[in-house]
């Protein structure tokens, strides 16, 4: 069963269509990498994907669960962490994930206050954290269950270098164990380092859906100015 698929599907914005007839089928074990300009439609998608916008047309399913239809039930399979986290701000980060775990029905919080080097400040509350470790809060509680599917939009924002090779280590360690990782990045690095696959997307369209070759490497920077180019030409 496909951890995430996507057919024929269109969102527009009343005269403007941000997404223009989409196919995307992904994997369990998969780590993909979304990249593509602001206004291609990434996020569009992903709202879509975790149930927060209606499809204009097409069908959207996660683990098996047509998102359309019932976006509750897909939720439970998803974690997400959006670009702009919205966090209860007036609970401490432990008591935010002890109630991620207590909805999820799992437990792991003081893995995930581990994970993420909160511990020291796990008893603050989430209002006076920074940016950084707001954005690890959110990662946590995203992680907390092991979900099957994992959508992250610009994760990685605002944390320092030795908190991003962790995440990306765990991203790694999840994506081996089966869970599918959808991450949308403007860093080409990131994506080039850490992922088994890009899609690329521009103007609604996917562009571009590329196996990165490990061995021989890939020179993701030319193959996206090749098919942005590409794309501003059609």
């Amino acid at each position: 069963m496909s951890a995430i698929k996507i057919s024929g599907l269109v969102k527009n914005y009343g005269r403007v269509q941000a997404l223009k007839g989409i196919d995307l089928t992904l994997n369990p074990g998969e780590l993909v990498a979304f990249i593509g300009p602001n206004g291609a439609g990434k996020s569009t998608t992903l709202k879509i994907l975790t149930g927060q916008l209606p499809a204009t047309e097409g069908g959207v399913t996660v683990a098996g669960v047509d998102v359309l239809l019932d976006p509750g039930e897909a939720r439970r399979h998803i974690g997400y962490v959006p670009e702009e986290p919205a966090l209860y701000e007036y609970l401490t980060a432990r008591e935010f994930l002890e109630f991620v775990a207590a909805v999820r029905g799992v437990d792991g919080v003081e893995e995930a206050l581990a994970f993420t080097e909160l511990h020291a400040d796990g008893e603050r509350l989430i209002r006076e954290y920074s940016q950084g470790m707001r954005r690890k809060t959110a990662l946590a509680a995203a992680i907390l269950a092991k979900p099957p599917v994992l959508i992250l939009d610009e994760a990685l924002n605002g944390l320092d270098p030795p908190s991003a090779a962790r995440v990306k280590g765990r991203l790694r360690e999840l994506s081996d164990e089966g869970a599918c990782v959808l991450l949308s990045t403007h860093v080409l690095d990131t994506a080039e380092r850490l992922a088994d696959r890009v899609i690329m997307i521009a103007q609604g369209r996917i562009v571009a859906d590329e196996r990165l070759d490990r061995e021989n490497g890939t020179d993701l920077e030319a193959l996206f100015l090749e098919r942005m180019g590409q794309a501003g030409d059609d």
